[in-house]
């Protein structure tokens, strides 16, 4: 016999069997529906919520052959034509449980990779999302060679393109459209979201840019200098990962106690400059484990230097110190940067047989003259997409061993001179967060998890999550003071050790007790 407590359960459970019917039907119908021009519809399936989804189409240096999804959702797969010689490759995630919001993801290094894992970590959180290929297939930059308008795409042409039939397909498959646009990327995602800040202001209401690459040519060109710097690793120069481990706990003796607290974590690496003579070899010590040469110190300190041009011109900010342990075995492993490496070869040269070996300070000349659709993304003037209201989201991590913070500490200040504003005026759209203890969009030796993306989540509490944060700004007018970051004792996914508030631009973090250095309410932002 039924119980007369569970009838509006089985109620519920009817309507909701019957809300995923309609909506599956909803899905596989609504190819037909689509009539955009330059679209082209490969497919329109229903993923059910907890299904591991093959991707048997995406490119195999993409690394990703599946994908996790959490909740009901429709999968839409096209081709849009971007010019007469390009396209991209676009897919629009529509969640069952929808929120009412659009949202755009980005991608990565010079990668043609849809990240599917933020499009299935925004559906998830009930946002419309699109992501595209950036123009071309798997991560290599050979797409660009002689083709111009795959480099346009690659600039800024995928994003906005994919904003604009992402947006006419949200309104088509909801009655409902959609009230709000977003944007999450980081890295080369970063510097998406800010050249469509530059760009296209009125493409979204509030943007997350992350860790961006923005300076991108001069960024291509610091990160084909190591090379020069370090050698091979036959060389003296060359220093191996236990050598930059080495460097990374003298740096951590000379500079973690700086913030008050000896954590590990370098809160504000500008305010750290070591003195890395201290590691040099004594005359007759036998033991060298622990110790430098005079040629591996001097490269040390070339690594923490700045780049400048052949003009004596500032091309680059220094590698931020604290670093060192997670950029060893990617930028000073002894072998050119392949990213540097195949837009020189790809987009700066046009020559295949071009080698990182030879790169010279008179490259970095000729990338930065070419600077192709102004991907440099440098400019400093967001009037126009202030005047519309939109809100920025820009963070970075203190740890990245990838793309130097101090790059977006140089263009938060080439934005408030251009704009003739001081942070405070700056505040009403532009805030900027110092992640410390954040490597790369990710994982650190701190507190990194800021609810980015999947691997950083702890929760959609605007206090813990980024994305969410944006929202509250965006829809409620409350701007977020700092962003809190989890540490976790076993990585993303695993429990917190502990919590740290993230002071906003130019706030730096100092610990001041009384409590232990693990409590958040110990810390204070100061300027």
């Amino acid at each position: 016999m039924t119980r007369l407590y569970e009838l509006p359960l089985l109620a519920l459970g009817s309507i909701a069997l019957a809300n995923q019917e309609a909506f599956e039907s909803k899905c596989t119908q609504f190819a037909n529906e689509i009539d955009i021009p330059n679209v082209k519809v490969n497919f329109a399936e229903f993923v059910p919520g907890g299904k591991n989804l093959s991707l048997v189409d995406n490119p195999p240096s993409c690394d990703a052959s599946y994908q996790s999804v959490s909740v009901d959702l429709c999968r839409v797969a096209m081709a849009v034509s971007t010019s007469e010689s390009s396209e991209i490759t676009l897919e629009a995630w529509f969640p069952r449980e929808y929120t009412g919001r659009f949202l755009s993801t980005g991608n990565g290094g010079l990668s043609g990779c849809i990240q599917y894992y933020d499009l299935a970590y925004t559906a998830q959180l009930g946002f419309a999302t699109v992501g595209a290929n950036n123009g071309h297939n798997g991560t290599s930059g050979e797409p660009f060679y002689h083709h111009p308008e795959v480099i346009k795409d690659f600039a800024y042409r995928s994003i906005h393109t994919g904003v604009v039939v992402g947006k006419e397909l949200t309104k088509k498959f909801y009655d409902e459209g959609f009230k709000k646009s977003y944007y999450l990327g980081c890295s080369t995602g970063g510097r998406q979201g800010w050249k469509s800040v530059q760009k296209y202001p009125n493409d979204f209401d509030g943007v997350v840019a992350g860790s961006p690459a923005i300076n991108f040519i001069n960024l291509l060109s610091w990160s084909a200098h190591f090379y020069p710097i370090t050698g091979p690793p036959s060389s003296d120069t060359y220093l191996s990962p236990a050598k930059w481990k080495v460097v990374h706990e003298e740096v951590l003796r000379q500079c973690d106690t700086i913030d008050g607290a000896k954590d590990g974590i370098i809160e504000d690496p500008t305010l750290c400059r070591p003195i890395l003579q201290t590691l040099t070899c004594p005359t007759h010590t036998s033991n060298k484990t622990t110790c430098l040469s005079s040629a591996q110190v001097q490269t040390a300190q070339q690594i923490l230097s700045p780049l400048y041009g052949v003009n004596g011109t500032l091309l680059y900010p220094q590698m931020q110190p604290g670093s060192e342990v997670l950029a060893a075995p990617i930028m000073y492993n002894g072998q050119p940067f392949s990213y540097s490496d195949d837009w020189y070869r790809y987009v700066v040269y046009n020559d295949p047989s071009w080698s990182g070996t030879t790169w010279t300070i008179q490259d970095a000349a000729v990338a930065l003259a070419q600077n192709p659709y102004n991907i440099q993304t440098w400019d400093g003037d967001l009037s126009s997409f202030r005047s519309t209201g939109g809100k920025v989201l820009h963070y970075h991590g203190m740890q990245d061993q990838l793309i130097s913070s101090e790059d977006s500490k140089l263009y938060y200040a080439h934005v408030s001179d251009t704009m003739k504003l001081p942070p405070p005026d700056l505040d009403e759209f532009y805030r900027f967060f110092t992640i410390s203890g954040m490597g790369h969009c990710g994982p650190g030796d701190g507190a990194y998890g800021i609810g980015q993306g999947v691997g950083t989540y702890d929760g959609t509490d605007p206090e813990d999550n980024v994305l969410m944060a944006m929202v509250k700004w965006v829809e409620e007018g409350i701007p977020p003071e700092t962003v809190r970051g989890a540490k976790f004792v076993d990585g993303p996914g695993s429990a917190v050790e502990y919590k740290r508030k993230h002071c906003r631009y130019p706030r730096r973090n100092v610990y001041k007790g009384p409590g232990n250095w693990t409590d958040e309410n110990a810390w204070q932002c100061i300027i």
